[in-house]
């Protein structure tokens, strides 16, 4: 099965139908698939890579974007269905981590299989979550913003193309999780849960991420890597090995 035919919602660059394992991976803010396609050539031929591409995104521009996490979570969890025949692990970068958090909500009330690990990354918990206005300020300032956490990001200045082509797409999102109100009273995911974080990441502190170990009842770790926001870009090598490392079973 090539996930990929399966839904418009996942790329899957090199499919392997014998993998083990899957690592599913959701974008940040403004992201797309692609930001993880590096990520196959890192990842063990029992592993197989599978990104969620989000409408209005990348190959998706022609169709509607979503910008309320209620409904792009519904539509995540049950996108995802045929997915979940294998153990596999969910990562999410940034708002990608406030999504997958609400598609395993979904998936444990649908009584489906849920993943081993809940791996977040770059991303308050829920319950320390603090929204913000980014969305509704003009082009230059939400340009300014962006360039501060991601270096990559200043090209949107210099280049009108680049900025009408993906602008849109980075304000919806930025909309979406400023706007998020994450459901109190839960009880913890039956399962455990990684917080990734970049040291020199000045969005979110260790208490914030920290927080996360309330959501989950099956263990807590909170790992810090070199860099800010998207830490990922420059330690993409080592995150991959230490996804590995936490998608394998316990030895007996």
């Amino acid at each position: 099965m090539n996930p990929s035919r399966v839904s418009p919602w996942f790329r899957c660059y090199q499919p392997r139908p014998q993998a083990k394992r899957r690592l599913i991976c959701l974008p940040h803010a403004g992201g797309s698939a692609s930001f993880y396609r590096s990520w196959c050539h890192l990842l063990p031929t029992d592993v197989e890579l599978i990104a969620v591409q989000y409408p209005g995104h990348e190959d998706r521009l022609a169709e509607p974007m979503m910008d309320e996490m209620g409904p792009l979570a519904d539509k995540l969890a049950w996108q995802i269905r045929p997915l979940l025949d294998r153990p596999y692990l969910l990562f999410g970068h940034s708002m990608g981590a406030a999504v997958a958090h609400e598609i395993c909500l979904r998936l444990r009330e649908q009584g489906l299989r849920l993943p081993e690990r809940l791996v977040v990354s770059a991303r308050e918990a829920p319950c320390r979550h603090r929204g913000g206005g980014w969305h509704l300020a003009d082009d230059e300032a939400l340009l300014e913003e962006l360039s501060r956490l991601d270096e990559a990001a200043a090209a949107l200045r210099t280049s009108v193309e680049m900025r009408a082509l993906f602008l849109p797409a980075i304000r919806n999102d930025y909309r979406l999780i400023e706007t998020y109100r994450p459901r109190a009273g839960l009880p913890p995911l039956p399962l455990p849960i990684s917080a990734f974080i970049g040291h020199a990441d000045a969005e979110l502190s260790q208490d914030e991420a920290a927080a996360w170990s309330g959501h989950g009842d099956g263990g807590f770790e909170l790992r810090g890597f070199f860099g800010g926001h998207f830490y990922l870009r420059h330690n993409s090598a080592v995150v991959t090995a230490l996804l590995q490392l936490m998608g394998e079973p316990e030895p007996a």
